[in-house]
């Protein structure tokens, strides 16, 4: 019998496991508004998946689906206004 042998050192999970940056975490706490809004619009269309949506759910899926509009709107005027390097 010929053992197979593996010609690359193995890939542990102990590699991969790394801490965000604080960039990463501000970015990620920049998006916060648009990530909720996100997830309300999720838990609003998660509840008509098995029946009909009836008039509420549709004025609630309506209405998330504008905070989500307006959260993308506030996060690319933010981001536009933010110059690299700090400047004004």
């Amino acid at each position: 019998m010929i053992p197979i042998a593996a010609l690359q050192g193995l890939v542990t999970a102990a590699s991969l496991d790394f801490e965000p940056s604080a960039a990463e975490l501000d970015a990620i706490e920049h998006e916060m508004p648009l990530i909720l809004a996100e997830v309300d619009l999720l838990d609003a269309q998660i509840t008509t998946i098995d029946r009909p949506a009836r008039e509420l759910d549709e004025r609630r899926i309506r209405r998330a689906r504008k905070r989500v509009m307006a959260a993308r709107r506030d996060l690319t005027n933010r981001t536009a206004t933010m110059q690299p390097g700090g400047a004004a």
